[in-house]
C-alpha cells in the first residue's frame, strides 16, 4: 500500500470519527434536536385531532371499551427542542415537559386542520362552536371519590359564596338601619308639634 492510499484512508477514518463525535455531542450530550409529541387538547376552545377506538380490534389500547372517555381522545401536537425539556415524568401534573415557555424559540403547537389531519392520524377535526353546542359544560361538576383537589376547590367556592352572601346581608342591614335613622331624624318632635297645634307628622 503506497503513501497516497494510506493518507486517503487516514482522512476517511478521521472524517468518520469526527462525524460520529459531533453527532454524539449534539444528540446525546447537548440534546439539540426537535421532538414531536401528542398531548391532551380542549375541544371546547381548540380544533383538535380525534382518535377513535377500533371496534374490530382486540389489541389493548385500540379496542373499544364502551366508555366514551377511553374510546375517544382529543389531542394536539407539540414540537419542542429536547434540550429545553425538563427531566421529569410527563404524566406528573407538576411536570411542564409538554408546555412552551414564554417566547421560547422552536416551540409551538400543531392544531388540526383540513391539510394535516390525515397525515397526523386523524379522520376529522373538532369545531369548538359545534362541540360546545352538542356537549354543554356542566355547571356543577361532581367530584370523584378520592379526588382531594376537586373537593378542596368545591369547598373554597362554597366558602366564597357564603362570604359574599354574608357581606350582602350586612350591606342590606346597614342600608335598612340608615333608612330608619333618616326617617327618625325627620320626625317632628311632639312638643314642637303641639306648640303649633299640629300632630306629629313624618315628612
Amino acid at each position: 500500500m503506497d503513501i497516497k492510499t494510506k493518507i486517503f484512508w487516514l482522512v476517511i477514518g478521521l472524517l468518520l470519527v469526527s462525524s460520529f463525535a459531533l453527532t454524539f455531542y449534539r444528540y446525546i450530550i447537548k440534546k439539540d434536536y426537535m421532538i414531536q409529541a401528542q398531548m391532551d387538547c380542549d375541544p371546547y376552545t381548540e380544533t383538535c385531532f380525534v382518535w377513535k377506538c377500533d371496534p374490530a380490534s382486540d389489541v389493548d389500547g385500540e379496542k373499544c371499551t364502551g366508555d366514551a372517555e377511553n374510546d375517544i381522545w382529543y389531542y394536539k401536537l407539540i414540537k419542542r427542542n429536547a434540550s429545553l425539556i425538563p427531566d421529569c415524568d410527563p404524566t406528573d401534573e407538576n411536570c411542564e415537559a409538554l408546555a412552551c415557555e414564554n417566547n421560547e424559540p422552536e416551540c409551538h403547537f400543531i392544531l388540526c386542520d383540513e391539510t394535516n389531519k390525515e397525515e397526523l392520524g386523524s379522520e376529522e377535526c373538532t369545531d369548538p362552536i359545534k362541540y360546545s353546542l352538542e356537549n354543554p359544560m356542566e355547571e356543577d361538576a361532581v367530584c370523584e371519590e378520592g379526588d382531594a383537589e376537586c373537593f378542596n376547590n368545591a369547598q373554597d367556592n362554597a366558602e366564597g359564596n357564603d362570604a359574599s352572601s354574608d357581606e350582602a346581608e350586612g350591606e342590606e342591614e346597614s342600608m335598612t338601619q340608615t333608612t330608619q335613622d333618616v326617617i327618625s331624624s325627620q320626625v317632628v318632635p311632639e312638643d314642637e308639634a303641639n306648640d303649633k297645634g299640629d300632630l306629629p307628622v313624618v315628612k
